[in-house]
């Protein structure tokens, strides 16, 4: 057929066109639909005003491209004109006014649950978690004194409906375009009685049921962690709610006719269709940051690039690692270094079919999710029951991206996030060195995030712990963009060893005997766990629940004769203590469970004023007569105790007075 000019000028533009697309992906646009001054034009010293910039990002992936292959489901995905895969992601930012006087780096806080912790932790701001506008909610301004970047990216598409929350929009697979269905799982463990839950975890949305009168879909309630399983008659319960006293069917709720115990385990298993593709959150991350490090853009164009994740967000950024996201579709390496705080040992439901990113793992809820799973250490290891030999950073390091990173966590981790296994042998026999890239730094007496002060009981047998090591994480941050920026060698790692006996089995802690406290040798435990043949090749869950296998060893810190853990960095009111801080501490017994531990809870057990109460209790430690002539020679010893973090570089100068007031306050509520 003759080629007409008009005709062959639209297929020069058509090949234009998708030329043009496929060279776009990426980020393809950022489109803002706020920009305003922060605290109107307020300076934050050398780094003068900072604006805040509110929008959303497009994106385009090939899933032909090797990079993106392992994203669950994305060959399932619809496709534009180019043959990619188009998502969006809620954008949040607070930069420099003027770049110029920004620091060069950007530091991405992977969000918790669409939220924003990064200002409120750094900063000690007292408000703004969700969006930082009036000016306690910016705290003493820290970041922006440094001149930091602030980035938040949505990347999980479940979270809940709410005013500057962040979100991921991503496309459900089909199967050409017909729905897929799947087993779908959610446990239940009450504090009360109650009669209806939401299957979403922690206030996500969630998976719901297909067909609410499905007979295969199953609830059973059990006693223990690995109690019997015992079925609950269909006629007893319902997908539904109780609105104004009514029971409503509800697809995304259970309704228990006769009430759900508290302190037992309840797992209802049901059919689900319509998967997210949820690996597109990792893709989102990896490409924005590519995008703001590399391409000449107006919204952050940036020399560096960290990333600090909190929780379920320092697990996020370990499967990032794994996962190989590190790179680009450039082969590019995407972030120069990384925090994953109170990670422990995990990762999580990131990437795979019906995964669901707000499930964990915690010492009595969220049970046997693919969080704490092989490999846990950076360097390769092969595991003695299974024969499978893996590592962290294996890929990572093939692909020559290997960030600086730093793990952080507290006393908590290692009881209730099987920390330890990220850097020993599986059998809990031996440490595991660590690479020249890597720092682990753990608070003694922390728990998982920092509790209020005074101390407060929160469904728990023991005070919670007030320690915040938010202030030595501040001395870290800098540490680790030096280390990035220029190649500062960073603090020494703090951590527990098996060498030196610091890193024992739970069995071989020698807790202090007082008086009405029973020390709990239980600890949450990584678990070899069988999702099924194609969970590990495609991202597919065919056991629900999963079979169950051996457990690996975790190990816990060893203590000394007040039962503070003997490593890892003593913040200066656990170093020169009044009172016992544990990372652990019991269910309260109206809860149900009272032996098992509370998630991210630690202990707070004050010493005896006198020594006469505390020879009348039995109680072996010092009391606080026996410690501290007054309060002058108490703070001189928390002086003491700062200034020597300081020389180590784990505190900076400016924070010590901080702590001294903190300090004050503190013998005054022990000695009320």
């Amino acid at each position: 057929m003759k080629c007409t000019w008009p005709r062959l000028l639209l297929i020069i533009l058509a090949v234009i066109f998708l030329t043009a697309i496929t060279a776009q992906a990426h980020v393809t646009r950022i489109e803002i639909t706020s920009r305003t001054d922060v605290l109107n034009g307020k300076e934050f010293g050398l780094a003068g005003a900072y604006e805040k910039i509110i929008g959303k990002v497009y994106f385009a992936v090939d899933p032909n491209d090797p990079h993106n292959r392992i994203i669950t489901d994305l060959a399932k995905a619809p496709r534009n004109a180019g043959g990619l895969v188009e998502f969006s992601a809620d954008l949040y930012l607070l930069r420099p006014k003027d770049q110029n006087h920004g620091n060069g780096a950007a530091l991405f806080e992977i969000a918790n649950r669409g939220g924003k912790g990064l200002v409120r932790f750094f900063n000690h701001a007292r408000g703004g978690g969700v969006d930082p506008t009036a000016e306690a909610d910016f705290g003493d301004g820290f970041l922006m004194r440094q001149g930091f970047t602030l980035v938040w990216i949505g990347w999980q598409f479940d979270v809940p409906d709410g005013e500057k929350v962040l979100r991921l929009q991503a496309p459900v697979a089909t199967d050409n375009g017909q729905p897929i269905t799947g087993w779908a799982r959610s446990d239940f463990v009450f504090a009360s009685k109650v009669y209806d839950a939401p299957l979403g975890h922690r206030g996500q949305k969630a998976l719901p049921a297909i067909d609410p009168q499905n007979a295969d879909d199953k609830l059973t309630v059990r006693d223990a962690i690995f109690g019997e399983r015992r079925v609950i008659p269909r006629s007893e319960w319902q997908f539904g709610r109780l609105l104004d006293g009514k029971v409503t069917p509800d697809p995304g709720f259970i309704y228990l006719k006769n009430g759900g115990l508290p302190g037992k385990i309840y797992e209802v298993v049901y059919r689900a269709q319509n998967p997210t593709v949820v690996g597109l959150g990792l893709a989102a991350v990896r490409d924005l940051a590519s995008h703001f490090k590399y391409e000449r853009n107006d919204v952050a164009s940036v020399r560096r690039t960290l990333a600090f994740g909190i929780s379920q967000s320092g697990r996020f950024l370990r499967h990032f690692l794994y996962q190989g996201f590190n790179a680009d579709e450039k082969d590019r390496q995407v972030f120069d270094a990384i925090n994953a705080h109170v990670a422990g040992g995990g990762r999580g439901s990131f990437n795979h079919r019906f995964a669901e990113a707000s499930r964990d793992a915690s010492p009595f809820s969220t049970f046997f999710y693919p969080t704490d799973i092989f490999p846990f250490t950076d360097t390769e290891q092969t595991d003695p029951e299974t024969g499978e030999t893996d590592g962290l950073l294996t890929l990572a390091a093939k692909q020559k991206v290997l960030p600086k990173i730093f793990y952080t966590f507290s006393s908590y981790e290692y009881r209730g996030r099987a920390a330890s296994l990220i850097h020993t042998t599986p059998d809990g026999k031996s440490d595991m060195p660590l690479m020249d890239n890597v720092r682990i730094y753990y608070f003694a007496g922390g728990q998982h995030g920092p509790g209020p002060f005074p101390p407060v009981k929160n469904q728990t047998q023991n005070l919670t712990s007030p320690n915040d090591y938010s202030w030595a994480m501040r001395a870290l941050l800098l540490a680790l963009d030096a280390w990035a920026k220029s190649g500062t060698t960073p603090p020494a790692s703090q951590y527990a060893h098996i060498a030196d006996g610091t890193l024992v089995s739970p069995q071989a802690v020698n807790f202090p005997k007082i008086p009405g406290l029973e020390f709990p040798r239980a600890v949450h435990e990584a678990w070899r766990v069988d999702y099924g043949p194609q969970f590990k090749t495609r991202g597919l869950i065919t056991n629900e629940p999963p079979r169950i296998g051996k457990a690996f060893a975790v190990m816990i810190p060893q203590v000394d004769r007040d039962g503070i853990d003997l490593s890892g960095i003593r913040l200066p009111e656990v170093a020169v203590p009044l009172a016992t801080y544990t990372g652990w501490n019991p269910r309260d017994p109206q809860t149900g469970a009272p032996d098992q531990l509370v998630d991210f809870a630690g202990s707070y057990i004050p010493f005896a004023r006198a020594k006469t109460e505390r020879e009348r209790t039995g109680d072996p430690r010092l009391s606080l007569e026996e410690r501290y002539v007054n309060r002058a020679h108490y703070l001189g010893l928390i002086a003491e105790a700062g200034l020597k973090l300081i020389r180590n570089g784990y505190l900076l100068k400016e924070d010590l007075s901080a702590l001294l007031e903190r300090a004050r306050q503190q013998w005054d509520y022990a000695m009320k």
